[in-house]
């Protein structure tokens, strides 16, 4: 699944800090837990317990984590809707990206200056989020008066989309994003193809300082972000991006013991992943064999033929049926032959929704 997240935040608030610890400094290789395919996209592996399970159940000869995407937005400023600063490229890298990442500065550090002068979270935020309603304005408003002409004068279409162009611009001339709005199933088909800027998705990422990582709760910076984020049905993660770094740079059982004399049981990055790759509506279903154990990653909604259409495209097309047992009547029967002897393996067919833990084989003939 080619999705992405888009890290974004103005200067000085820590957002390449954060990048630098999901690219690691880049280096790619076959078997990646952080890499670079180009200068901007970070892949990181998505942290999923399952997999190491199922590994020692199954025993492979390797197994393959599913990925993710993060791309490095351009610098905002204000006054980017209008081409400011690399307004524009700002503007165009975030046309691309599926959901946003929005690193908000919550850390006091008199040797870092900030934009403004001082740490104030939420002007920072409504800073970028204006940029966004603003660009959308002028998105809108690039049909709004031919559609009005036309809606005046009785055209059934025109009508429809008026209604849509109209919610659309009040909303935005009140500084509230597209997301904000509620749309019918139908009207939502159509604000799709406006691709619009403020209708992704997005979470906020609190930085604070490397002192206040175990003392959120006292943090108001953050609290703020927090009451913020809540009016928008939006989710916080709270880093320290300085951490994070030092954090990248180990493995195994090194990393297991420096978070654990931080204090904390789950990195800050490996809390992101997960939110954002929850916040694009993604899950996970597994393959295991003799040969490899494999997460995939797919659309929740998904029918077992379109998910079989991941691994490849024949899958999909000859589908006969899925072999379906969940994680956890596999991890309790304790291997596959004692799940099928307990009638956990089920015979699942074309119209199956797969969910989130799924171990699957599928069958197919072409």
């Amino acid at each position: 699944m080619s999705l992405t997240a888009g890290i974004v935040g103005l200067p000085n608030v820590g957002k390449s800090t954060l990048f630098n610890a999901i690219t690691q400094a880049g280096a790619l290789s076959a078997n990646y837990p952080f890499a670079t395919i180009d200068p901007n996209v970070g892949i990181v592996e998505v942290p999923d317990h399952r997999l190491q399970t199922l590994t020692e159940m199954v025993n492979p000869k390797k197994t393959v984590p599913t990925s993710f995407e993060f791309t490095d937005i351009a610098g905002i400023v204000e006054g980017a809707s209008k081409g400011e600063g690399l307004g524009n490229q700002f503007l165009s890298h975030i046309r691309q990206v599926d959901a946003i990442c929005h690193v908000v500065r919550c850390f006091e550090d008199e040797n870092i200056t900030h934009v403004s002068g001082h740490v104030d979270p939420i002007s920072d935020i409504e800073t970028i989020n204006l940029e966004l309603i603003l660009a959308d304005l002028e998105t809108i408003m690039k049909r709004y008066d031919k559609v009005a002409k036309l809606a005046k004068q009785k055209v059934k279409d025109a009508q429809y989309e008026f209604e849509i162009l109209e919610k659309l611009k009040d909303a935005f001339e009140n500084e509230k994003p597209a997301r904000a709005i509620e749309f019918t199933k139908e009207q939502e088909k159509y604000v799709k193809q406006l691709h619009l800027l403020t209708i992704k998705p997005i979470l906020y990422v609190a930085n604070v300082g490397e002192d206040e990582l175990l003392d959120v709760e006292d943090n108001e910076n953050v609290q703020k972000v927090k009451e913020y984020a809540a009016n928008e049905g939006a989710e916080v993660i709270v880093v320290c991006a300085k951490v994070e770094s030092e954090i990248a740079e180990l493995e195994g059982e090194e990393k297991e013991e420096f978070l654990q004399e931080l204090g904390i049981e789950e990195s800050g990055l490996d809390q992101l992943i997960k939110a954002s790759y929850n916040m694009l509506g993604l899950a996970t279903y597994f393959t295991a064999g003799e040969q490899e154990v494999k997460a995939w990653t797919f659309r929740k909604g998904m029918t077992a033929p379109q998910a079989a259409g991941i691994i490849h495209s024949d899958f999909e097309r000859g589908f006969i049926r899925a072999e379906t047992v969940s994680y956890n009547d596999l991890v309790e029967a304790g291997s596959m032959a004692k799940a099928k002897d307990a009638g956990n393996v089920r015979l699942e067919g074309k119209e199956y929704i797969v969910q989130d833990g799924d171990v699957i084989h599928f069958r197919f003939n072409v």
